[in-house]
C-alpha cells in the first residue's frame, strides 16, 4: 500500500482523477442497469444537493465584497470565465462539431460556461508567487456566481443553438438540486461554517465522492443506452487535442492582455490561473441536472480532460514562475 501510495504522489495525474477514470472503466464492465439504475438516480440527486449545500456553507459571500476594492482584477478574471470562453466556445463549433459529433461539442461548449477552480487556481497562484488574495477572492466569486451564471448561460446559449436540452421541467431541477441547497447553506454558514472547517478532509472526500458517484451513474447510462456505439477513438482523441489548444490559447491570451491593461505581475499571475480553470466539482453535478438523459456521459467527457490537462500544465507552469521569482529575489 505504500508503495502504491509513494507511485501515486509522484504521478502527475491527480488521484481524484485516476478515481474518475475507474469510475468509467467500471461502468464500462458494470453499468447499474433496471431497478437498482433508479435508486442510484435518487442517490445522486441528493448526493448532488449535498454538494451544493456544502458548497454553500464554504464560500463566504463577504470575502467577495471585500475584495472588490480590486475590482478591476476581478471583473478582468470573470470576463475570461464567463465571456471570453462562452464566445470562443460558440465560435468553435462550424470547425469543431464536425470533427467530434453534436453532443461532445455540447460538452466542450457546456465546459466553457461552468465558473473557475476555486483549489487549484489559488495553490498554482502561490506557487507561482502571484497575488494569493485575489486568487481568493476572485476564484470565490466565480463559483458563488456560477452556482447562477452557469445555468442562465446555458439556457441561453445552448438552447438556442440546439446544444442542449432545457425546458421548464430542467429549470426547476436547478432551482431544488443547485440553488436552494446551496442558498440554504449560505444561510447555515453561521452555525454549521465552523464545523465543515474543522474536518476539510471529510468534507473533501464527500466532494469527490459525490463527483466519482456522479460519473459512474451518468457513463453507466450511456452504456446501458448505446450511446458508446457512436464515438470512436479518433473523436476522443480529437477533444482530447482540442482541449490541449483550448488550455494553451487561454493561457496566452490570459497572459498578455492585463499586461497591457496596465496589470502587474502578481496580478498578471492570478488572472492567468483564475482566467483559464474550469471547475470539475462544480460542472460534473450541474451537468447531471442541465442535461438529464442518456447523453450525460459524453456532455461531461470533454470537461473530465480539459480539467486534467490543464492540471498538468499550470502545474509545470506555475513552478516555473516560482523559480523565477526566487531567482530574482536572490539576486536583489
Amino acid at each position: 500500500m505504500r508503495t502504491l501510495k509513494k507511485l501515486l504522489d509522484r504521478s502527475p495525474i491527480d488521484g481524484f482523477i485516476l478515481a474518475i477514470v475507474a469510475a468509467v472503466v467500471v461502468a464500462a464492465f458494470l453499468p447499474v442497469r433496471g431497478a437498482a439504475g433508479d435508486v442510484f438516480e435518487w442517490v445522486v440527486i441528493i448526493a448532488i444537493g449535498a454538494l451544493f449545500f456544502l458548497y454553500g456553507t464554504r464560500l463566504h459571500p463577504r470575502e467577495a465584497l471585500e475584495g472588490l476594492k480590486h475590482w478591476r482584477l476581478h471583473v478582468t478574471i470573470l470576463a475570461f470565465t464567463f465571456v471570453a470562453f462562452p464566445i470562443i466556445g460558440l465560435a468553435l463549433k462550424p470547425v469543431v462539431e464536425p470533427l467530434i459529433g453534436s453532443d461532445l461539442y455540447a460538452g466542450l461548449l457546456f465546459l466553457c460556461l461552468v465558473p473557475s477552480t476555486v483549489q487549484s487556481s489559488i495553490a498554482f497562484t502561490s506557487i507561482a508567487k502571484g497575488n494569493i488574495a485575489g486568487a481568493i477572492v476572485s476564484a470565490s466569486a466565480s463559483n458563488i456566481l456560477g452556482v447562477f451564471l452557469t445555468p442562465l448561460l446555458v439556457v441561453a446559449l445552448m438552447h438556442n443553438t440546439g446544444d442542449g436540452s432545457i425546458d421548464a421541467t430542467s429549470i426547476l431541477k436547478i432551482v431544488a438540486q443547485i440553488l436552494v441547497p446551496f442558498v440554504i447553506g449560505q444561510l447555515a454558514r453561521p452555525w454549521v461554517g465552523p464545523f465543515f472547517a474543522r474536518h476539510a478532509k471529510i468534507t473533501k472526500l464527500a466532494d469527490r465522492s459525490t463527483i466519482v458517484l456522479v460519473v459512474y451513474v451518468a457513463f453507466s447510462e450511456g452504456v446501458v443506452n448505446g450511446i458508446w456505439s457512436s464515438v470512436d477513438a479518433a473523436q476522443v482523441i480529437a477533444v482530447a487535442v482540442i482541449s490541449l489548444l483550448l488550455v494553451l490559447v487561454m493561457l496566452v491570451v490570459t497572459g498578455w492582455v492585463p499586461k497591457k491593461l496596465g496589470f502587474d505581475r502578481a496580478d498578471t499571475i492570478a488572472i492567468q490561473f483564475c482566467g483559464t480553470k474550469k471547475s470539475l466539482a462544480t460542472g460534473l453535478p450541474m451537468a447531471t441536472v442541465l442535461f438529464a438523459g442518456s447523453t450525460v456521459g459524453l456532455i461531461v467527457l470533454p470537461l473530465m480532460i480539459f480539467h486534467q490537462i490543464q492540471l498538468i500544465i499550470c502545474s509545470w507552469l506555475a513552478t516555473r514562475y516560482g523559480r523565477e521569482a526566487e531567482a530574482v529575489e536572490a539576486t536583489s
